[in-house]
């Protein structure tokens, strides 16, 4: 009993460290962008963490973990709406003797609504808010959970052998790739492209952003040390190793990648490269050598910086680079298992099918959903409310109405 409770102990500060996390995105998020459109932002994460924490209990706990049956197709189940504890749901006969059943909900709750913050960073200044919050409700809602039940809820890719340890791809590229379809699907922010060339739009506070990247970097010690299930001394101690060895890795790669690219040190590279390095560890942290960890890293900072590029060269606009970060760097993650893991059972093919289930899953899914909104009620805002603000116009208020910029 006294190992369940500290078991249980550490998963709930392990949870509390993933909830954590939302700051991080909300402060990258707003000061990666522009000052008249802050308040907007912080709507949509405080959106998505509730709106998410509720569709998790209604629907998504019971749709991501439906208890497949024997010889079932592994690929969609549902255990009923709510969530009841099973007899041993508080005893050590559940889940090992990792975690009781509450925990185990909320643990996974926590990671059901990260997804949908990935995307609200690639769509910011100038999504409608009403069609962000129904994408939100169907992804996180539906989307998420189904995906998710394929490995962690032991479908078909669990038992094909495809591993992906804390959701490089079950919660990044997940995310990821629904950001790249509304990206594509919005268009660029006006005066993004001029002439056909990329131009900056300078972000409202630096501060924030690296604020916002050390708190996503504390919370992944949550988010990669609780994905262990349980306090185990070994594999947690050498998960919170790689992950910081990876993070470490990817932002002094990415940094100095970019100043041999572009000759000068760029701090959102910088910062960029320490969230590359923290994705592309998450599908392996418990399975890495150190030195393994700081190569993946250091692969992932370099992927980075051609990934921003490359972004923008196909004429995509990313305020925070959400694509690059999440999208790519998830990829090679989860590829990265294939060739790095200390588990000669993890294959790169395994590997390689799941990233491939996964996009066309969630390609097809969330260009359904945006596609049916943009069609439907419209997605983009008008070019005044762009110009003027989503501030003023979706919420009639002002971030810092002391301070108020014309910022056009």
């Amino acid at each position: 009993m006294e190992l369940l409770t500290i078991n249980n102990v550490w998963m709930m500060i392990c949870t509390a460290l993933v909830f954590f996390m939302h700051t991080g995105f909300a402060f990258l998020e707003i000061g990666l962008t522009r000052q008249k459109n802050t308040i907007n932002i912080l709507f949509k994460n405080i959106f998505i963490i509730t709106i998410g924490l509720l569709l998790y209990y209604i629907v998504g706990f019971n749709l991501m973990y439906p208890g497949f049956e024997e010889g079932s197709a592994g690929i969609l189940d549902f255990a009923g709406f709510g969530i009841a504890p099973p007899e041993n749901g508080m005893t050590a006969e559940y889940a090992d003797g990792g975690y009781t059943w509450w925990t185990d909900f909320l643990f996974q709750g926590m990671f059901a609504a990260t997804a949908a913050t990935i995307v609200s960073g690639a769509v910011a200044e100038r999504m409608k808010i009403g069609p962000f919050m129904i994408f939100t409700i169907i992804y996180v809602g539906l989307v998420y959970p189904i995906a998710g039940s394929w490995k962690w809820g032991g479908g078909f890719l669990d038992q094909l052998g495809f591993y992906d340890f804390a959701g490089s791809t079950l919660v990044h590229s997940v995310g990821g790739w629904a950001a790249l379809v509304a990206v594509y699907l919005l268009g660029s922010r006006i005066g993004k492209f001029q002439n056909g060339k990329p131009q900056a739009i300078p972000g409202h506070s630096i501060p924030l952003a690296t604020a916002g990247v050390l708190i996503l970097w504390l919370g992944w010690f949550g988010f990669n040390g609780g994905s262990v299930l349980s306090a185990d001394p070994e594999l947690t101690s050498l998960t919170l190793v790689t992950t910081c060895l990876a993070a470490a890795a990817g932002g002094v790669v990415a940094a100095l990648v970019s100043f041999l690219k572009y000759k000068n040190l760029d701090l959102t590279m910088f910062l960029n490269g320490i969230l590359g390095g923290l994705v592309g560890i998450t599908a392996g942290a418990d399975v890495m050598s150190p030195e393994s960890a700081i190569i993946i890293g250091a692969i992932a900072g370099v992927l980075i910086v051609f990934a921003v590029s490359f972004v923008d060269a196909i004429k995509l606009d990313d305020p925070v680079g959400a694509i690059a970060v999440h999208l790519i760097c998830g990829i090679w993650g989860t590829l990265a298992v294939g060739i790095f893991s200390s588990n000669p059972e993890h294959t790169f093919v395994a590997q390689l099918i799941g990233v491939a289930c996964y996009a066309g899953f969630c390609l097809v899914t969330s260009f359904l959903i945006i596609f049916t909104l943009k069609k439907t009620v419209g997605i983009r805002v008008s070019e005044r409310e762009e110009l003027e603000g989503l501030d003023a116009h979706e919420h009639g208020m002002d971030a810092y109405p002391d301070f108020r910029l014309n910022e056009h």
